[in-house]
């Protein structure tokens, strides 16, 4: 059994040695190990109960949507819901994949939220260090990956969200498996030889529909991640360009298959066209809320104006999918009536997706959270990112800094949340690998002693 498991997680994978392979493979277990043993702790101790944590509100909405398919009641709300649905109307707000993971799991062995906790930690802790090692191994060195996927199976942001009943770690996993088939398909194939030309198209395809149908603000980089893949064809495999356009052409038609049974669904349940979920335009509208001044707001104050309050009274009679393009066209019009404060407040936001200290409106989860994980590794991150592009930048890595620039601009321009940064964290760890590295050879050269203190010769 291990040797088969070894042979699937490693292969296509390029060493310098038989002997690298071997004490990669095993340093890659251990790591994986680990993983799988924080998240199960982390997901017993949340338990077999549905409780509101910080952070994590939106687990009680995809446990409450789970039940009601469960019960034949289809996506629907048994009372007013967030954001305004009213009681017994239909929703698209949430992820339909993911709501169906729960109501499966509910279908399958009874209401035990425990079940769903600990089969995605498990995947968890099996995958992402895999996929975060696989992408530091292909854009740098097996030691870079080893590094990433170490900070991966330890960093507490990562732990807690993997026994989370919310889309943080499924849509993570999408995004990483999504780059790692890019890195796949940008390289030269006597490089590396990579997918069969007919698989090519449907892997890509199903990692990135998977992704958009755990959060729809993916759509919004596809056409980066297409331009990308057909430059790198065109620039470095000039033969291949025609494969490449095929492969993207199949991959488009992948998506398109798994959005439409949605889309057509929400024309039946709102009688207008809606292509996959309705939270664009509330996001929109809360964001850029005049309420905000200059300076924006992550969290309204309990003691002030809540989100519904916000919404103009005229437009709460319609129905959510109508009331989401209405809200939409309202935070399009805060802009036009002010782009200055637009902008001042977009560059507000940095402090917020940014944001690794302490601080007192937080509580001691999300405080200490914050601090094991972003506020440790974000100076090994932004060394990382410096020394690469000085260092040894190639055109193979782009579509990291892609990922990282766009994404992050995304919700600078719209709402953020910390936890909306961590698709981001899950490709900078990559490059706190960099840096580790980089540290650690800098160190052992010039104090030979650290070389057997560190036990440099155990991972090279």
């Amino acid at each position: 059994m291990l040797s088969v498991f070894k042979s699937r997680f490693f292969d296509k994978l390029q060493f310098d040695s038989p002997s690298e392979s071997v004490r990669s493979r095993s340093w890659l277990i251990i790591i994986i190990a680990v993983a799988i043993l924080l998240r199960l702790v982390m997901s017993f101790y949340l338990g077999d109960k549905v409780v509101v944590l910080p952070g994590t509100t939106d687990q009680v909405s995809y446990d409450m949507l789970a039940q009601r398919v469960i019960g034949g009641y289809g996506f629907t709300v048994a009372e007013a819901w967030w954001p305004a649905t009213r009681a017994g109307e239909p929703t698209a707000h949430w992820s339909y994949f993911y709501t169906l993971y729960l109501a499966g799991i509910y279908g399958v062995v009874g209401y035990h939220p425990l079940v769903a906790r600990l089969l995605q930690a498990i995947l968890a802790g099996l995958l992402m260090p895999w996929l975060v090692y696989r992408i530091g191994q292909r854009h740098f060195n097996y030691k870079v990956g080893l590094v990433a996927a170490g900070f991966m199976a330890v960093y507490l942001y990562f732990v807690y969200y993997a026994a989370a009943l919310m889309t943080e770690t499924f849509y993570i996993m999408g995004v990483l498996w999504t780059l790692e088939l890019a890195g796949q398909l940008a390289q030269p194939q006597d490089e590396n030889p990579g997918l069969a030309p007919g698989l090519q198209w449907l892997l890509l395809g199903l990692s990135l529909g998977i992704t958009v149908l755990l959060r729809q603000v993916f759509l919004l980089f596809i056409p980066f991640l297409f331009a990308w893949l057909l430059w790198r064809s065109y620039r470095y495999q000039p033969r291949s360009l025609v494969q490449t356009i095929g492969t993207l052409i199949g991959a488009t038609a992948v998506i398109v298959l798994l959005i439409v049974p949605w889309t057509i669904r929400n024309y039946r349940a709102f009688n207008t066209f809606v292509l996959l979920n309705t939270n664009a335009g509330f996001a929109f509208f809360w964001g850029n809320h005049p309420i905000h001044g200059y300076d924006f707001i992550s969290i309204l104050p309990a003691d002030g104006p809540s989100y519904y309050s916000l919404i103009p009274k005229e437009l709460l009679g319609l129905n959510e999918a109508d009331l989401d393009r209405a809200l939409l066209k309202r935070g399009l019009g805060f802009i036009q009536a002010d782009v200055g404060r637009y902008l001042i407040l977009s560059v507000s936001r940095i402090k917020d997706y940014f944001k690794f200290w302490p601080s007192a409106d937080s509580g001691l989860i999300s405080n200490l959270s914050r601090i094991l994980s972003f506020g440790i590794l974000w100076p090994f991150m932004v060394y990382g990112l410096i020394y690469h592009l000085r260092r040894s930048f190639s055109s193979k890595a782009l579509i990291l800094y892609l990922f990282i620039v766009i994404y992050t601009a995304i919700h600078l321009l719209t709402w953020t949340l910390i936890r909306y940064r961590l698709p981001v964290d899950a490709i900078l760890l990559v490059f706190a690998g960099v840096a580790v590295i980089d540290l650690h050879e800098r160190l052992t050269q010039r104090y030979p002693k650290i070389q057997r203190l560190l036990g440099y010769k155990a991972i090279r």
